[in-house]
């Protein structure tokens, strides 16, 4: 009977099924009509992105951020161009005629008499420094060969020449972190106010150590410029694709990295000398191959692919490598902006009568970029490249010099009008009218609250931060400790910190004071600025 009843609703269930057969065949079709079911409500099935509405909208903020850091990011690396550019051109053009007036000063000096308390003026004296340091690394890289060094870097093998580029670009930060330090110091040496206690070992062996920098800095450059060029004329380019692809290799190095804005602008920074620094490497290249083939202008085509690719590769890797550190960090494309702004801040101030450094040295300390090595290579090469022979080539020396001159003049001009558009768009007019730091002012400062902090309590040391810099004179304790509660942080130099601390040094800052560590929630170390962190410091070589 059970048979007849399931074999009229289903026809094509037999009718001498049995009862298991037929409970098996209603499995069946329950399934069926199951998967059926839920097929349809696949199809059909809808959704409401309203109601998240904060989280797409975030998404879409990020695609377009993403969107906008290949122009925000061309735009500071022209600015930074152009910025590397003026202080290389310095070298050149306009640091000579310093030197040359500085030492006529020194000439007329018995004929004029003794005007003032100083011989030559702090800034005279350092361009003189720098005449010498050049004139004394141009006579020692005349012995350098430039051939022998090729062939001995041609005889490689294209892994091992791999290996001593990388090598090479580790030290070449090294040395450009470094270096700037040595100068720095030599010219502080030369022109520092001369007191009764000798703190230092001497101009002459500063001066003798800047010159051995300058010497293996330009040796090393050689090296790099080598490597690229046995890259550009071997025959398979395997060595010139192994050196592009290790470019891609740093965006595995970085991306995945936490970063800040301070962070992100020492990374801009050392993108802007390594591309600037390319440059000039690739414009030597192609001189020293334009010279092996008689300066034949057809040879010129046959290196221009290898050269706009490399170019390419280098913007590439810049635009994919700032995207996705912005991505990930949560950094608007707009901070790109406050960079060109700080850029140009340090432009605008080194105009000013009070400024404490030149132009050319706070470039190096904020990128990292040291033209004296740079333009003493190419000093090298050109005048190993160019035979100059009879009074036409004189002239034509004479009018490629007043060239210069000229694309200096015109080069600086523009900057320094970008510059104060820039700087007044940024609202930091009033920063320009503040002094710069007295060292001395400072410094005895700090010896008279020493010593009254010594009487008062023998058992406390002042408080010093990352620089070892004392930080007493800038918070003097409170007459007494009972009239407040709250704990004074102690606060730092502008020109000590190379970094923004992170929080968690901010978390551990310890009171100069009572010696207990503050209230992490309530008193916090206020971050600073990017013109306030790192405005005498080397900023290209360093990411923490």
């Amino acid at each position: 009977m059970a048979a007849l009843i399931f074999t009229h609703a289903f026809p094509t269930v037999p009718i001498d099924a049995t009862g298991a057969e037929i409970c098996n065949m209603l499995d069946f079709y329950t399934f069926h009509l199951s998967l059926v079911r839920f097929i349809t409500t696949e199809l059909t099935r809808g959704y409401f992105l309203e109601h998240n509405e904060a989280k797409y909208t975030e998404r879409r903020e990020r695609v377009y951020t993403c969107l906008r850091i290949p122009k925000e990011l061309e735009k500071l690396m022209t600015f930074g161009f152009f910025l590397c550019l003026d202080a290389f051109l310095y070298v050149f053009t306009l640091l000579p005629l310093r030197v040359i007036l500085a030492l006529l000063r020194l000439i007329t000096l018995p004929c004029c008499g003794l005007s003032g308390s100083r011989l030559l003026q702090p800034a005279q004296v350092c361009d003189v420094l720098k005449g010498f340091i050049m004139v004394l690394c141009y006579s020692m890289m005349s012995y350098v060969d430039y051939s022998m060094m090729y062939h001995l870097i041609r005889g490689q093998s294209v892994i091992k020449l791999y290996i001593i580029y990388n090598m090479l670009e580790v030290a070449d930060r090294l040395f450009s972190s470094f270096g700037q330090d040595i100068l720095d110091a030599l010219y502080w040496t030369a022109t520092e106010p001369k007191e009764k206690k000798r703190a230092h070992i001497g101009v002459i062996p500063h001066f003798l150590m800047a010159v051995l920098y300058v010497f293996l800095h330009a040796i090393l450059i050689m090296v790099q410029a080598t490597t690229l060029n046995v890259a550009f004329n071997s025959h398979n380019k395997s060595l010139l694709t192994i050196m592009m692809s290790n470019n891609f290799v740093e965006i595995k190095g970085s991306v995945f990295k936490k970063f800040e804005k301070n962070n992100l602008f020492q990374m801009s920074n050392s993108d802007i000398k390594e591309r600037f620094t390319n440059y000039i490497l690739l414009l030597i290249v192609c001189l020293r191959n334009m010279e092996q083939f008689s300066w034949n202008p057809d040879h010129l085509w046959v290196l221009f692919p290898d050269v706009v690719m490399v170019i390419a590769s280098e913007v590439a890797v810049d635009v994919v490598k700032h995207a996705f550190i912005t991505k990930f960090n949560d950094i608007s494309a707009d901070v790109y902006g406050e960079y060109r702004a700080s850029l140009a801040f340090d432009l605008v101030s080194s105009r000013q009568k009070n400024a404490y450094t030149d132009y050319s040295d706070s470039v190096s300390r904020r990128m990292g970029f040291i033209p004296l090595p740079l333009a003493l290579l190419l000093i090298r090469v050109v005048t190993s490249s160019v035979k100059i022979q009879g009074s036409l080539s004189f002239m034509c020396v004479l009018l490629f010099y007043l060239g210069m001159i000229t694309l200096k003049v015109l080069n600086s001009i523009v900057l320094l009008g970008t510059s104060c558009v820039f700087v007044k768009e940024a609202n930091m007019e009033e920063k320009l009218s503040d002094p710069p730091p007295s060292v001395v002012s400072s410094r005895a400062n700090s010896r008279a609250h020493r010593t009254k902090h010594f009487h008062t309590s023998p058992q406390q040391e002042p408080a010093t931060d990352k620089g070892g810099i004392s930080l007493a004179a800038d918070n003097p304790p409170p007459p007494n400790m009972a009239e407040t509660s709250d704990p004074i942080l102690p606060k730092s130099d502008s020109d000590t910190f190379l970094t923004t601390p992170d929080e968690e040094d901010d978390d551990k800052i310890i009171n100069a004071d009572t010696g207990l560590e503050g209230d992490r929630l309530e008193h916090r170390t206020p971050k600073k600025d990017l013109l306030e962190i790192d405005r005498f410091t080397i900023c290209g070589n360093r990411i923490d």
